[in-house]
């Protein structure tokens, strides 16, 4: 897939790995994930992690409330624009219908082989002008066999982390079971805690100079 001209661009966002572009397209607004402002000695990285992007997205074609994969040409990845704002920008309180959609399009996801893997993150989740949950950002994403033992831990992670966000907004509303699940925590959680979060941080924040915790890069 290619990507095609466009006759205007408006930044969303800018980071270490490249601009997010609303772009005016014949069709309509579409996202653009452009690879070419990120630095020369991060393109590699930028290239893989869209590309593990686009793959994510084309294996959920047609899914709702994620967005859509329109092209990939290894510089530039368009996705579907779905109007909305960022959980921290309009936060669920006290939501439980919301809650309970995001926790069925978790299921969704799960279903179709793919986990999210990266939402800590308010800003992956998206409150839709409708009022719907819904996701973007599938750089850090895996695919595989929903029923693999691999994927159902990490489909548990997306769900404790989905659980915290819940316990920040509605908490009256867990449950039981949803308490058991954010206080049992994974050997992966340990691990990553252990030693790739202490790195993760080292990098974006001393390296990279990042200092928000939404993962938009650098403050102006």
């Amino acid at each position: 897939m290619t990507a095609s001209p466009t006759p205007s661009a408006r930044a969303l966002k800018a980071d270490t790995f490249g601009r997010i572009l609303l772009v005016s397209g014949a069709d309509g607004p579409f996202v653009r994930r452009d690879l070419g402002a990120s630095p020369w000695w991060l393109r590699w990285p930028a290239r893989a992690l869209a590309r593990r992007e686009a793959r994510a997205l084309q294996h959920l074609h047609g899914m709702a409330d994620v967005p859509q994969l329109l092209a990939w040409d290894g510089h530039h990845l368009d996705r579907s624009f779905m109007a909305g704002d960022a959980m921290y920008l309009r936060p669920p309180h006290g939501d439980v219908a919301w809650f309970r959609a995001a926790r069925r399009l978790l299921q969704q996801l799960h279903r179709r082989g793919v986990a999210h893997n990266d939402l800590a993150k308010e800003a992956n989740w998206l409150v839709t002008e409708d009022g719907r949950p819904a996701l973007i950002d599938f750089q850090l994403a895996v695919i595989g066999n929903p029923c693999s033992r691999w994927m159902r831990l990490l489909a548990r992670e997306d769900l404790r982390h989905l659980l915290k966000h819940k316990r920040m907004y509605c908490r009256a509303a867990l449950t039981p079971v949803e308490k058991r699940v954010l206080k049992r925590t994974s050997w992966v959680r340990d691990v990553w805690f252990a030693t790739g979060k202490p790195v993760y941080r080292f990098i974006t924040r001393r390296i990279l100079k990042w200092e928000d915790n939404e993962g938009q890069g650098p403050k102006p």
